[in-house]
């Protein structure tokens, strides 16, 4: 089956609805999943002692793949109209190896194609991007068979999922923005302690780094509230026509129609 065009802004305003009569508030879940990741990523800058900080920098970063997993798998749910607890962010330890070793594979794929270019490396990131996906579906399947699974699904999509990427480029930029801020102004001490020999102050806006970061961390979940739940069930809702048109993936069968066709998204939602 060939692709076809996908309404983005269908999509986003669907996913809205959907996430309106979820059985346990998306807010809700965002704020424990931003929360488990902020606390874990303070802790990481707080430890940094040689072999030890490495040691801690790798659970924080197996823990933080685990919790996407999980946040991922409620909004799946929510998606089908099923219930999923808080717990479900910590469905993902149920699988936890094959989760790691994809991460490992999907990374070095993407290092690979980046030595040609840049731009080979992003549309192989954009290729392999269901395959995360696809594995949340059935752990059961094997690493490469969800990277070649997503492969095949991606055909005649990398250019609209890198279109819906650019429609939420304003929220990243948001939550990102006081913490890069900071780091110019940190990189502008240590290249004035490089040049001149001019010592770093020790705080910044009369704080210490670890409570900016700490400011700043609660920032970025203030703003994923409004955007993460329906950036990933609008992502979910990509990946489940590309599964439709390809007949590749878990029920991957022609679907029912969506109980949306029909209805006109309202404006401002692209």
């Amino acid at each position: 089956m060939t692709s076809e065009h996908i309404d983005r802004k269908q999509c986003k305003w669907e996913a809205a609805e959907l996430l309106r009569d979820a059985q346990v508030s998306p807010k809700a879940m965002t704020a424990l999943y931003m929360g488990l990741l902020i606390v874990l990523n303070l802790f990481s800058a707080l430890v940094d002692t040689g072999f030890f900080s490495i040691f801690i920098s790798i659970l924080v970063s197996l823990l933080s793949t685990v919790l996407a997993t999980g946040f991922a798998l409620y909004c799946m749910a929510v998606r089908r109209g099923e219930r999923a607890e808080f717990l479900t962010l910590f469905d993902g330890f149920s699988f936890v190896g094959k989760l790691i070793l994809l991460d490992i594979v999907f990374s070095l794929f993407i290092f690979l194609w980046s030595l040609l270019f840049i731009i080979p490396g992003i549309i192989a990131a954009y290729r392999y991007s269901f395959a995360f996906y696809n594995l949340y579906e059935d752990p059961d399947i094997g690493v490469m068979e969800a990277l070649e699974m997503s492969k095949r699904q991606t055909l005649g999509y990398k250019a609209q999922l890198f279109t819906l990427d650019l429609s939420y480029i304003g929220w990243n930029l948001l939550a990102i923005f006081p913490t890069l801020l900071l780091s110019l102004k940190i990189n502008q001490d240590l290249a004035m302690l490089m040049l001149y020999g001019i010592p770093a102050p020790g705080t910044y806006f009369g704080l210490p780094i670890f409570a900016l970061n700490a400011i700043f961390g609660l920032w970025q979940l203030l703003v994923a509230l409004f955007y993460i739940p329906n950036c990933t069930c609008v992502q979910l809702a990509y990946f489940d026509v590309a599964k439709r048109t390809s007949g590749i993936g878990k029920d991957a069968a022609p679907t029912q129609a969506s109980p949306w066709d029909g209805w006109n998204a309202p404006d401002g939602l692209g």
